[in-house]
């Protein structure tokens, strides 16, 4: 089985021209077309926490919005929003909190595709470098005690500039950290700052960054894919 999988930091949809164009988003997530996506920074962070991509603007996609929501209005948890494809069963989704002194959070959905279980987490984490180890720490416990054991996907803007560096060494040999490129700041990205990491059983075909025109306008962060298959299930 091959999922094409991706994480995108949407900046509430305001893009570096400073307008909020959600419609923008929509049309990258178009262009990468991709099977299961985490979002970032969906929800507005004030008043009623409302998502910045209308509900009736995705039922005119190929995806649908995991139930991880606390709030009427909102897409996500504290912003954390997992899209997948329409045709996927969804077996479970909850919110997860991070320990943290600002509202950090994550998502988790646990999905049926041709037969196999799979779960995905999405997550951002905080700029504290500290903080962020003991986010990566709840997420692997959190993960450790799902039942049952399945192929796992954990993706995010991770906030952290190297790949075996500080909170990342806290992902175990079991664990794998894609190197899908620099992703910030979308018009002359420097930084890898959102990720992708793979248990075990997933082989990688393919990981990169997702560069366009539009991708370069309609966030700060670019988005960043990777083709994943399970060769041994």
């Amino acid at each position: 089985m091959r999922l094409k999988f991706a994480s995108y930091n949407i900046h509430k949809a305001v893009g570096t021209d400073r307008r909020r164009d959600p419609d923008r988003i929509i049309t990258v997530l178009r262009e990468m077309d991709a099977d299961i996506i985490a979002l970032q920074e969906a929800d507005r962070r004030v008043g009623e926490r409302a998502s910045v991509l209308e509900r009736a603007a995705l039922d005119d996609t190929p995806w649908k919005a995991l139930d991880v929501a606390k709030r009427p209005r909102s897409l996500g948890w504290h912003g954390n929003a997992i899209l997948v494809r329409r045709n996927f069963t969804v077996l479970d989704s909850e919110p997860l909190d991070l320990p943290t002194l600002e509202p950090r959070g994550a998502a988790r959905g646990d999905l049926e595709i041709e037969g196999l279980r799979i779960r995905v987490v999405g997550m951002h984490l905080d700029l504290s470098g500290l903080r962020r180890r003991d986010q990566i720490k709840a997420v692997i416990g959190h993960v450790d005690a799902c039942e049952p054991q399945c192929p796992t996907v954990l993706m995010g803007d991770f906030n952290q500039w190297g790949n075996q560096t500080g909170a990342m060494r806290e992902f175990r040999r079991d664990w794998h950290v894609l190197d899908t490129g620099r992703s910030f700041p979308s018009r002359q990205p420097i930084a890898r700052l959102d990720r992708i990491v793979t248990s075990d059983e997933w082989g990688c075909l393919e990981q990169h960054v997702h560069h366009s025109a539009t991708a370069s306008q309609a966030s700060d962060h670019l988005p960043i894919t990777a083709e994943l298959e399970l060769p041994n299930i």
